[in-house]
């Protein structure tokens, strides 16, 4: 029996890329915690797979426009350069607008049916992604919704109301985002500077850019402590917690002492799924079980 991987297509599979699955997956994943979460763990299951929907569909068109907006920058630089845009193996590029377009509205209209706070949240975050892409990164380039776009979404979902939790999951995710994007311009500042990208953090010395990441790393850890201690999270979460803030606190702490690049790459990577991800599945289960 023929396993998925060999049912897709490549061609199909080069669309998929485009999309960027996994980092749809994830924008996804942490939506659908903020429901839950919002919930107080008694969801709705109808609800909960509609929102699950709207953020597969709005993240994936999103992530695809940035992809398509990027692809001749991402064409001269080496770790980019194979994606299926700018190694060509979609032609032209233009082919691919219709279906990312209609990705967008499809998951815009499904916003709107859940609720129009959850369309502004995926407005304003698809309009923000499309113009944040690398060659408009500076120092500030933490925009607030974007990056708490997929939050805002879930959460408003079900409570169509701002809440000091709702800010504190937002303010997890926004102080998240500069270290997992700062952490791999520095693992590959060489790369990024051959390809005309001189912005911050590449602009800088490397050991300026590491302080401020060791920074981020212990507000990152400060800020998942305030879910629990303001939250209603009990022991399953502060465990997790302090694991995976110890183990970012940890890494960030030995790229201080090394500076190296392979430091700076287990930074990027640890930041990815496995803190965020395990971070709000801890949130989930906690509500859900405890």
């Amino acid at each position: 029996m023929q396993t998925m991987r060999w049912a897709i297509s490549p061609r199909t599979r080069d669309y998929i890329e485009v999309t960027k699955p996994r980092e749809s997956s994830l924008l996804t994943f942490i939506g659908i915690s903020a429901v839950v979460i919002a919930a107080g763990g008694q969801f709705p299951w109808d609800k909960l797979l509609l929102v699950a929907l709207t953020l597969l569909l709005a993240s994936a068109g999103a992530n695809g426009l940035t992809n398509y907006l990027d692809r001749n920058l991402d064409a001269r630089m080496e770790r980019t350069r194979r994606r299926a845009l700018p190694s060509g193996r979609i032609n032209p590029p233009e082919k691919v607008l219709p279906i990312l377009l209609g990705l967008v509205v499809v998951g815009l209209g499904l916003s709107w049916i859940l609720h129009p706070y959850v369309f502004a949240g995926d407005l304003v975050g698809t309009v923000a992604a499309a113009i944040w892409r690398k060659r408009w990164t500076c120092v500030f380039q933490q925009d607030f919704i974007a990056s708490c776009s997929p939050v805002l979404m879930g959460w408003l979902s079900i409570e169509p109301a701002f809440s000091w939790e709702l800010f504190r999951l937002c303010l997890l995710v926004s102080i998240w985002l500069p270290i997992h994007l700062w952490s791999v311009m520095l693992s590959q500042d060489k790369d990024f500077y051959r390809a005309g990208i001189t912005y911050f953090p590449i602009n800088q010395k490397p050991n300026h850019v590491i302080r401020l990441l060791v920074g981020l790393g212990l507000a990152l850890y400060i800020a998942s402590m305030s879910l629990y201690f303001m939250g209603d999270f009990s022991w399953l979460y502060l465990i997790l917690a302090n694991l995976m803030g110890g183990a970012l606190l940890y890494t960030s702490l030995r790229l201080a002492f090394t500076g190296a690049s392979q430091d700076s790459w287990r930074l990027y990577k640890l930041s990815s799924f496995p803190y965020l991800g395990i971070i709000f599945l801890g949130m989930i289960l906690d509500v859900c079980l405890l």
